[in-house]
């Protein structure tokens, strides 16, 4: 099956209002700008889509990616690690505003809670977090005489993923720790929509080499010279840009 999109609007046309909707990258590694940048510009176009749930790493830093997602209004919820990173004032001022809800995740459990989901597996437990606020109301067992925490598995209705080479059958593989989430995502998402920097034809990745198989990928937009969020930043980038 080609899974070829022609272009990063066509890629993210199909997210609907309310969807809960997983965003590769660590930081700026691994992070899908282009796609994330397409889907404000729809929304900014139409109005939609709105009232997204995004989970990530991080809440976003400076004007581009999530947090140009968030100061657009588009975002109701982010459920990531660390909220307060290099330049988290978008999401802080908002935060604080009360105009976004924030559940707070340790970045181990959130790694496992995806794979959870992606797994089919609906709850584990973990001691992580035990005796702490962010355990408040959630089930805690014991196995050999310690305490753990139940959390639930994250599942998403659309993953945005970024990845170094691509076919068109949706095989993956990425550049060093750009890799982060991205699997995992991929798996957890009712559909997973990838930006490649290389698009290459089926046989162009060596079958070991392959990391996310392409049963996982619905969508494949080639971005050829992806940006990278933190040249983004240290340049001022602002997206939308701001015209006098």
């Amino acid at each position: 099956m080609d899974k070829r999109i022609s272009t990063l609007a066509d890629a993210v046309a199909g997210v609907k209002d309310g969807a809960t909707v997983m965003v590769g990258g660590f930081g700026g590694s691994g992070a899908p700008i282009e796609l994330m940048h397409a889907l404000i510009d729809r929304y900014l176009a139409t109005g939609s889509p709105a009232r997204l749930t995004v989970i990530n790493n991080n809440a976003g830093n400076g004007h581009v990616g999530i947090a140009a997602m968030i100061e657009q209004g588009m975002v109701a919820k982010v459920i990531c690690s660390f909220p307060r990173s290099a330049d988290p004032r978008v999401f802080t001022e908002r935060y604080l505003a009360g105009e976004i809800e924030l559940e707070l995740v340790p970045q181990g459990t959130l790694a496992e809670r995806i794979r959870a989901g992606g797994a089919g597996i609906p709850a584990f437990y973990t001691p992580t977090g035990f005796g702490t606020e962010l355990a408040m109301g959630k089930p805690v067992a014991e196995f050999d005489g310690r305490s753990y925490v139940q959390e639930r598995w994250l599942k998403a209705d659309v993953a945005l993923i970024k990845a170094e080479k691509g076919d068109r059958l949706g095989n993956l593989t990425y550049r060093m720790a750009a890799r982060n989430f991205a699997p995992l995502m991929a798996m957890a998402a009712a559909r997973t929509i990838v930006q490649v920097a290389q698009l290459v034809e089926p046989g162009g990745i060596e079958p070991e080499a392959v990391v996310t198989p392409g049963i996982f990928v619905d969508a494949v937009v080639h971005v050829p010279d992806p940006a990278q969020e933190e040249d983004l930043n240290r340049s001022g980038a602002r997206h939308p840009k701001v015209t006098a």
